[in-house]
């Protein structure tokens, strides 16, 4: 069998999105690798090797993309039943990493497993089921939106919820997981007057837990945030900010060539949140617009897929899976050069990381299992149709 039989035998969906996945994989290798080189100059340890962290990064992917080749080949159907066991399971490690979680740089965001000594940041998964619920209940709903008050309190109280607990240790991550569900309730058609509901709810409950986080005294995540805002809103830069704009401006059109980062060893995390600042150093205009450029083709073949969907569920999973991953990107983008504040976002899949990087992927195949049903439908009735046709004839 020749090796494009075999890929169409065993890759279906979209060739696009897999040839998307594939190139943000071998660009975050790429990324990874270069934007770690400093630590080989920190010590000997194999905790302080960029070969380390680039062994790291293909493990990883190598998982991801493994499940999201198994995410594709199973019946996107399935995944509307699990979608409310799944919101259950997200909502408990979110409680446990509040109580639990392992405290970085002043926040509760990582969850570390017994007796496997692995740590998992369950915002990352909540994310996923939060756009797999909302998915069900609005394709389960259509009729009723309008008429059923019911379907607004279904939709509203997970939100809310999911994006509250998020929100005391991951303030970005909160307000994007909330945005990219308002979003996905337009796009599925829920009455604006409700949108508008939920926006105000939870801009209340935020100001609320702001509130008390300020009065409780210096140091607490409220205090960052104000800070953070307040640095933008006056024109000055922080550390991160002022040394991520020297890269990018580094890098001119063409780039200094891959490896060649001089401000890696002078931007903070400049193997995740900041990883994109590095990209445009070493690969100019060039690599910062590719960068951009993939995601929104990843976009745009998305909402091709959605317009041929025959199934609500399916067009609106992959739209809010979809959506998800792309303004996580653009927000870690737009911090790079400097139009937001700081936040705590990575670049999905390119920057350096676990669980993100795993979801993101399963994101990924979903979508492409959404992708492969339309596929197999219209070959199937293309099929009918000639076969009818030599019937006839």
């Amino acid at each position: 069998m020749k090796a494009k039989e075999w890929l169409s035998a065993n890759f279906k969906g979209d060739p696009i999105l897999w040839i998307t996945l594939i190139l943000l994989a071998l660009g975050s290798l790429l990324a990874v690798y270069s934007t770690t080189g400093g630590y080989s100059q920190i010590g000997k340890s194999h905790e302080a090797n960029n070969e380390y962290f680039l062994f790291k990064q293909l493990v990883f992917l190598i998982v991801g993309v493994g499940l999201a080749y198994i995410g594709h080949r199973v019946n996107f159907k399935q995944y509307s039943t699990i979608a409310l066991p799944f919101l259950v399971i997200s909502f408990i490690l979110l409680v446990l990493v509040l109580f639990f979680g392992n405290e970085i740089n002043g926040a509760k965001r990582w969850l570390t497993v017994p007796l496997v000594g692995l740590s998992i940041q369950p915002v990352d998964i909540a994310k996923m089921a939060l756009m797999i619920y909302l998915a069900k209940v609005i394709s389960g709903s259509q009729t009723m939106i309008k008429q059923d008050i019911g379907v607004f309190w279904m939709l509203i109280i997970p939100t809310l919820v999911i994006c509250l607990f998020i929100l005391p240790n991951n303030l970005s991550n909160a307000a994007l997981l909330f945005v990219t569900s308002l979003i996905v309730m337009f796009i599925g058609r829920i009455p604006i007057k409700y949108i508008f509901y939920i926006l105000g709810v939870g801009i209340t409950l935020f100001l609320i837990v702001f509130m008390i986080g300020y009065s409780i005294g210096e140091g607490t995540r409220a205090h960052t945030w104000a800070k953070r805002v307040t640095t933008f809103v006056d024109g000055k830069e922080s550390f991160q900010n002022t040394q991520a704009r020297i890269a990018i401006a580094n890098g001119n059109i063409f780039g200094k060539g891959p490896g060649n980062s001089s401000q890696r060893n002078f931007v903070p995390y400049s193997h995740a949140d900041f990883i994109y600042s590095i990209i445009c150093e070493e690969f100019g205009l060039f690599g910062a617009v590719g960068i951009m450029a993939i995601y929104l083709l990843m976009l745009y073949r998305v909402i091709k897929i959605v317009k041929r969907s025959p199934k609500t569920f399916g067009a609106m999973l992959a739209i809010g899976l979809c959506i998800n991953i792309v303004i996580q990107a653009y927000a870690n983008i737009l911090v790079n050069v400097g139009l937001i504040p700081d936040t705590g976002v990575a670049l999905p899949i390119i920057s350096l990381g676990g669980t993100s990087l795993i979801f993101t992927c399963i994101s990924f195949g979903i979508i492409l299992s959404v992708s492969r049903y339309i596929e197999t439908r219209e070959e199937a009735i293309s099929a009918l149709k000639l076969k009818e046709e030599l019937t006839t004839g």
